[in-house]
């Protein structure tokens, strides 16, 4: 990335991206660990806790997205940005396991954080740099899980469960101030009422359903979202269960934060050095593919895992084909709609995720208290499985949807 002949609005939409999951990277880890030992919750509802988030999510998803086309992104960033503030300090504060549902599904009706961002490089990016503009929204992401594991675990070891989620909301504060001070508007008042008047309700379901790209690119993200969400559910029980299994709580939490280190840095130098070389040489299509191959390889050395050596190769190849998976997808979705409704299509595509998410987490717990090794191997299949509407999606080029000039369709 070119940071002197780069958007200074780029560069500053990132910092608080970075913040914001160096905040949540430093919680969000052991917070299974944390309501398991503080509240003896069993794992097949400890689970519940992330589907929670994805619930709200993606019930409101849609709506924070549509909300900034209409009243635009500042705003609306920092009403989400405050959520997640508010819900970190209720986990910290949190007397029982109520109140830690609670605070998950105010973040997750809140949670549009990343939506609203991505839609604000869309607002800022042409159509031919959103992939590698994209890509670096989840190198942020990455880099904040770089830092943010290690040091979450590094603070609960040394001061408590509950001081990461304090340390968590006081980051989230911070992007607050960041967006309020430094960011500018990317919707102008007649583009903001263009786009309320535009459609009332944003993307009809008729509308989704009869624009085929945008079909397949969702159907594509659900499957391989499935996957992550099966991980995300259970890596911190899967640690201690076996990658670190006979260890100290304080290793099992220095050794998990390390793990998801891992995984954070595969990710970050995969969107700054990897996709934007590859990208042009292959195209976005034939990077869903290889990412989703990745994607299975990774959850195949965690299914065989039973030390954390076998965990080390699953923690760069999974990110890795993540990171060159899921920035194309994004940016193809923004390409398939008019350009007025792309705070709403990014919200679909969001919902669409946190919809996989929300059944694989749920039934992650279930599988994971029959075999920690099962939700790896389910995971691994899905991803295979996800490049069967891949390949069609390569190889075949889907109709675009009635307006040309807005909609672009993978080539082969």
């Amino acid at each position: 990335m070119n940071f002197r002949n780069s958007d200074k609005r780029l560069l500053t939409i990132l910092l608080i991206v970075f913040v914001q999951m160096l905040g949540a990277a430093m919680a969000l880890p052991i917070l299974l660990l944390y309501a398991q030992r503080q509240f003896e919750i069993e794992p097949q509802y400890n689970a519940l806790l992330l589907s929670s988030f994805f619930a709200a999510q993606f019930l409101a998803g849609p709506m924070i997205g549509r909300l900034s086309d209409k009243y635009g992104r500042i705003p609306v960033l920092i009403i989400s940005q405050i959520g997640t503030v508010l819900s970190f300090i209720m986990i910290g504060a949190a007397p029982n396991i109520t109140v830690l549902f609670i605070a998950r599904i105010l973040d997750g009706i809140t949670g549009g954080n990343i939506i609203v961002a991505q839609a604000y490089i869309t607002d800022i990016t042409p159509p031919a740099k959103r992939t590698e503009s994209l890509g670096y929204i989840f190198a942020a992401f990455g880099l904040g899980f770089v830092f943010g594991p290690a040091l979450g675990g590094t603070l609960s070891a040394a001061f408590g469960p509950r001081i990461p989620f304090y340390m968590a909301a006081v980051a989230a504060a911070v992007t607050v101030i960041i967006t309020w001070l430094t960011l500018t508007e990317t919707l102008t008042p007649e583009q903001r009422m263009k786009n309320r008047q535009a459609r009332r309700g944003g993307l009809a379901p008729s509308e989704v359903m009869g624009n085929a790209a945008l079909l397949a690119i969702l159907l594509i993200a659900f499957i391989g979202q499935f996957a992550l969400g099966m991980l995300q559910a259970t890596f911190a029980l899967f640690g201690d269960a076996v990658l670190f299994a006979d260890y100290s709580e304080r290793i099992v939490d220095l050794g998990i934060g390390i793990m998801l280190a891992t995984v954070g840095l595969s990710q970050f130098l995969t969107q700054t050095l990897l996709i934007r070389r590859v990208l042009p040489r292959l195209g976005e299509a034939n990077l869903v593919i290889i990412g989703s191959t990745l994607r299975a390889i990774g959850m195949f050395f965690l299914a065989i895992a039973t030390g954390p050596w076998f965990g080390i190769p699953g923690s760069i190849f999974f990110p890795i084909g993540m990171g060159l998976m899921m920035p194309p997808l994004q940016s193809l979705s923004t390409r398939t709609v008019p350009d007025e409704v792309r705070g709403g299509v990014l919200g679909l595509y969001q919902s669409t995720v946190s919809l996989a998410t929300i059944f694989s987490t749920a039934l992650a717990g279930v599988i994971f208290s029959l075999d920690p090794h099962y939700p790896y191997w389910l995971g691994m299949g899905l991803s295979l499985f996800a490049l069967v509407p891949a390949y069609y999606f390569l190889k075949r080029p889907l109709r675009k949807p009635k307006s040309e000039d807005t909609a672009v369709t993978p080539k082969p």
